[in-house]
C-alpha cells in the first residue's frame, strides 16, 4: 500500500509543484490550502506524514499543529519561509518532527520525508491508537486526547483487546477468553466490573463515549451511542 501524505500549503504553485513530485516517487498525495480544511483533513484522515506551512490562511500552522498534536501523532515537516531561530524552536517544541525553510531543496525534502516515515514505522511497531486514544505497549503509557491515563495492568490489557478489535462486538465470553484466559475461575461478571473501571478513566472524563454496550451480547469499542 503507498503511503499517503497530506500537503497544507497556501501557495498552490508550490503545493502542486509537490504533488507532482512527491507522485513521482510512489506517494499517494492530498492537497489542502488553509489552516481550517488542512486540520479538518488532517483529523478526519489517515495520513502517514503531514507537510505543513506555518503561513496559512484562518488558522496558522502553529495553531494547526497544537491541535493536531491533541489528537494525532503523525509525522509532520514544517515547511516554512520563516526561517528565524525562534520559529523553528517553537515549531520543533509543540511537535514538529522537522522543519525545513523555503527555498528548498526537493532532494533534500525527500530524505527528510524517508526519515521521518522509517521513525514512525519503527515507532508504531509497538503503539495502538482509536479515535485519541493511545497506548504504548513498550512503556504501558496509555493517553487520550493528549491527556496521560492511569491503567491497571489489567485494564490495559482489556483496553488493548478492545482497541485490537475496535468496531466489532465483543461477546463477553470473548473478552474473558482473551483478556483473563481461558482457565479463569473467578467471579462471572468480571468483565462488567472492569468495563465500568475502564469507562470511568477513558469515557467518562471525556465528552464522547467510545466503550459502548450492546445489551444481550456484549461490548465494542466505537463512536456509535449505547444500544438501549
Amino acid at each position: 500500500m503507498e503511503e499517503s501524505i497530506l500537503i497544507i500549503e497556501d501557495e498552490k504553485r508550490i503545493a502542486r509543484f509537490l504533488q507532482i513530485e512527491l507522485e513521482h516517487e510512489g506517494y499517494s498525495v492530498t492537497l489542502e490550502y488553509s489552516g481550517n480544511s488542512g486540520l479538518r483533513k488532517a483529523l478526519d484522515g489517515d495520513y502517514d506524514l503531514i507537510i505543513l506551512d506555518l503561513m496559512l490562511p484562518g488558522l496558522d500552522g502553529f495553531s494547526v499543529l497544537r491541535e493536531l498534536r491533541k489528537k494525532s501523532s503523525t509525522p509532520v515537516i514544517i515547511l516554512s519561509a520563516k526561517d528565524e531561530v525562534k520559529d523553528k524552536v517553537l515549531g520543533l517544541d509543540i511537535g514538529a518532527d522537522d522543519y525545513l525553510t523555503k527555498p528548498f531543496s526537493i532532494e533534500e525534502l525527500m530524505a527528510r520525508i524517508r526519515n521521518a516515515l522509517r521513525k514512525n514505522a519503527k515507532s508504531n511497531a509497538n503503539k495502538l491508537a482509536y479515535d485519541g486514544i493511545t497506548m504504548d505497549l513498550s512503556t504501558y503509557e496509555v493517553k487520550r486526547d493528549g491527556i496521560k491515563v492511569e491503567l491497571t495492568k489489567k485494564e490495559f490489557e482489556l483496553l488493548k483487546y478492545l482497541i485490537i478489535n475496535s468496531e466489532i462486538v465483543l461477546t463477553r465470553e470473548n473478552i474473558l477468553e482473551n483478556v483473563w484466559g481461558y482457565n479463569y475461575i473467578g467471579e462471572t461478571n468480571i468483565v462488567d466490573v472492569y468495563i465500568r473501571y475502564l469507562r470511568s478513566k477513558i469515557d467518562e472524563p471525556f465528552n464522547n463515549k467510545l466503550i459502548q454496550t450492546v445489551r444481550g451480547v456484549g461490548y465494542s469499542l466505537r463512536k456509535e451511542k449505547d444500544e438501549d
